[in-house]
C-alpha cells in the first residue's frame, strides 16, 4: 500500500531551517527530535538558504535564541529608561522646590 507523507506549511519549514542555519543546531538532531526525515530537513535548509540569499525572506516568527536575545535587549533598554526616569523625577523635584 502507498503511504502519503506528512505535509508541512511553509512557515514551519522555514522555522525548522532557521533553527539549523541561524541557531547553529545540528540538522540530523533537529530532524530526529521533530520526527522528520533528515533528507527532508536538508531540502528545507537548501530552500531556506536560497530564499534568504535572494532577500525574499519575510520572517513572521523568531527562534528561541532570538527571543532570548530580544528579551535581554528589552530588559537593558527598560533599565536605562527607568534610570532616566528617576533622574528626571529628581531634577523636577529640585526645580519645583526652588520656586516655593
Amino acid at each position: 500500500m502507498f503511504k502519503l507523507g506528512k505535509h508541512y506549511d511553509q512557515e514551519y519549514k522555514e522555522y525548522v531551517s532557521k533553527l539549523v542555519v541561524e541557531e547553529g543546531r545540528i540538522a540530523k538532531q533537529v530532524a530526529y527530535e521533530l520526527e522528520i526525515s533528515y533528507s527532508t530537513v536538508l531540502k528545507w535548509i537548501r530552500a531556506y538558504k536560497k530564499k534568504t540569499n535572494n532577500g525574499t525572506s519575510q520572517e513572521l516568527y523568531i527562534t528561541p535564541g532570538e527571543l532570548e536575545k530580544l528579551k535581554k535587549q528589552h530588559e537593558k533598554e527598560m533599565t536605562r529608561i527607568l534610570q532616566e526616569n528617576e533622574i528626571l523625577k529628581k531634577a523636577m523635584h529640585i526645580f519645583t522646590k526652588d520656586r516655593t
